[in-house]
């Protein structure tokens, strides 16, 4: 589905030695994980990405809220009703928003809303090595690349996102600086130290141990590095973290919301410095919502109706907090 040859190629320059260790690995996981999987849509998957209409953009935009492909043409209707079907069979799309030349996608999330409170907050991302930790379907990946990132790796276990990643790929030219693997973060060997910045946003929560999640997001760190964590949070004091029951806003793997003051510790014992609390925001409906693209019930569904306030189960509802920290020169 995906040919990363040229990923393989590029870790094994002398620029990147210290991916050796990942590298001796990461063609057999792949092939395990992604030739060898026996998820039963994967088939349906290869065969919309292999039916989508060749088109040549002429322009790609990835520094706009949009990440786009345009061409000055105007397609023919056929062309425009194989694209949509092909895409249409990747369902749903959660991450976004992308335009691929008339065809908008318009995703359950409004990623690009995160993009501008987090951007500005970051050190500059030019020339860096960057992993995008549970990326999905690679929207903020895209992002970053936009800010002239020399290698932008994100890892997400979901093939389906993959698929959507690689549709994406097809029309933004043979850039050999983006990939998505099909990876958890558990497959990327510890002390690689090999990124200038991580990126892990809406991952810890879903971790049975936050203490091994950062501890594996610091080990892969260059010394000085900087980590970009963004999880949901609950209001509280110092050592104070909510473990939701059987299920949170509908989702049933939930393990930790701490408390600002909570995380800022857990980084803190778990070798970050610099920890700083760059935006807080409770999750709206116009952020995270159902559309023609995703449709399934989206976060209006997962809310107290009477009480907007409240997840569905009486809790109180998503609100989510971004961490900016480094690790230790």
């Amino acid at each position: 589905m995906i040919n990363y040859k040229p990923l393989f190629a590029k870790l094994g320059s002398p620029v990147f030695v210290k991916f050796e260790k990942w590298l001796q690995i990461l063609p057999e996981q792949i092939n395990e994980l992604l030739h060898e999987s026996n998820n039963g849509n994967l088939l349906k998957w290869q065969h919309a990405i292999h039916n989508l209409p060749e088109i040549q953009a002429q322009q790609t935009c990835l520094n706009k809220n949009t990440v786009s492909a345009e061409t000055p043409e105007v397609l023919p209707p056929a062309t425009v009703k194989q694209l949509e079907k092909s895409l249409r069979e990747l369902m749903p799309w959660r991450k976004g928003p992308y335009q691929l030349f008339s065809l908008f996608i318009d995703t359950e999330w409004r990623s690009d809303w995160k993009w501008q409170r987090v951007i500005p907050h970051l050190s500059p991302l030019k020339g860096k090595t960057v992993l995008d930790v549970g990326c999905g379907n690679g929207y903020h990946s895209w992002r970053i690349l936009g800010e002239e990132a020399e290698l932008v790796i994100g890892i997400d276990p979901s093939l389906l996102f993959v698929a959507q990643f690689q549709a994406i790929k097809k029309y933004m030219g043979d850039d050999k600086s983006i990939y998505v693997l099909p990876l958890k973060l558990e497959d990327v060997p510890m002390n690689l130290q090999a990124f200038d910045t991580v990126f892990s946003m809406g991952v810890l929560y879903h971790r049975r141990s936050p203490f091994d999640h950062l501890n594996h997001l610091l080990t892969l760190l260059k010394p000085g590095g900087e980590l970009v964590l963004e999880t949901l949070i609950v209001d509280g004091e110092a050592h104070h973290a909510f473990v939701p029951g059987d299920r949170y806003a509908m989702m049933r793997n939930v393990w930790f919301l701490p408390s600002i003051p909570t995380l800022k510790h857990w980084l803190s014992r778990s070798g970050f410095n610099n920890i700083r609390v760059v935006d807080i925001n409770q999750t709206s409906t116009d952020e995270q919502r159902k559309t023609d693209w995703m449709r399934f019930n989206s976060l209006a569904d997962f809310l107290n109706p009477d009480n907007m306030n409240l997840t569905i189960e009486g809790y109180p509802a998503p609100k989510r907090a971004v961490f900016v920290a480094n690790r230790p020169d």
